[in-house]
């Protein structure tokens, strides 16, 4: 028999590859919600301890009187980034994946970089032009005055590290990163996973008025667009960054 002739050895079959485990539909929706409890309380949570460092009674006023400095919200946004980590880490742990694949955590080519800046300059400047032409803010009111206050208290530079590095990781980990990566393998498959997760974010964004949630949710399309054709969170992580980052120092030392 061939299996006891060393010159013919037995065929070994491998077995194929498992693909990979990933939330669906349902899945990926509860544990979203899950993450974005975890930002709320991580952000929240910084405001309570400032609260309690200062000696002021741990309550709603409290919260609000602290949680409306610059300083305090910087410190905020940055705290919802490790919890938001967390969550993510903890829902992927559970599917035994592995955290920088299902992320898709890939550095992008200089050339998407480029594609991917092009656009969203592109983008921008056309809400840009719309506003001047309908005679409305750029930059929602709110904003300016947040970050012409931080910059006159001496918080310029941990509001920019919040808006700028805390704020775009966070968003992207939960929006172009994880929901998008369970929606894409469910029903949605690639385009309702685009547009559903830019729906999420554009929620996240609520303290806009409605113009702004257009331009936000357009933005998150061009994200979602992109993560898919370059296959690298990275990709959005510093698109996000970038945009952030430039709406924040113009508006704190170049807006008039």
């Amino acid at each position: 028999m061939d299996t006891l002739n060393p010159e013919h050895p037995p065929l070994i079959m491998t077995p194929a590859e498992h693909a990979p485990r990933v939330w669906k539909f349902w899945g990926t929706a509860l544990w979203g919600l899950l993450v974005f409890v975890a930002m709320f309380v991580g952000q929240v949570g910084a405001i309570v301890l400032l609260v309690a460092l200062r000696g002021y009674p741990i309550n709603l006023a409290s919260i609000e009187l602290v949680g409306h400095e610059p300083q305090a919200l910087a410190l905020s946004v940055i705290m919802g980034l490790p919890a938001t980590l967390a969550a993510v880490w903890l829902a992927v742990r559970l599917k035994r994946a592995s955290f920088v694949d299902y992320l898709a955590l890939r550095w992008p080519s200089w050339k998407q970089l480029l594609v991917g800046a092009i656009g969203l300059i592109l983008l921008v400047l056309a809400w840009e032009t719309m506003s001047r032409a309908l005679g409305r803010e750029a930059t929602p009111g709110f904003m300016t005055d947040l970050l012409k206050s931080g910059r006159d208290k001496g918080a310029a530079v941990l509001l920019l590290l919040a808006f700028s590095v805390a704020a775009p990781m966070s968003e992207e980990v939960l929006a172009r990163g994880f929901l998008y990566r369970g929606w894409s393998a469910s029903f949605l498959r690639v385009p309702g996973a685009i547009i559903l997760s830019s729906l999420v974010w554009t929620v996240v964004h609520l303290q806009y008025d409605m113009y702004f949630l257009a331009e936000v949710f357009t933005i998150g399309v061009w994200f979602g667009y992109m993560r898919y054709r370059a296959n690298s969170l990275w990709l959005t992580i510093v698109l996000h960054a970038l945009n952030n980052m430039t709406a924040v120092v113009l508006t704190m030392w170049l807006g008039s």
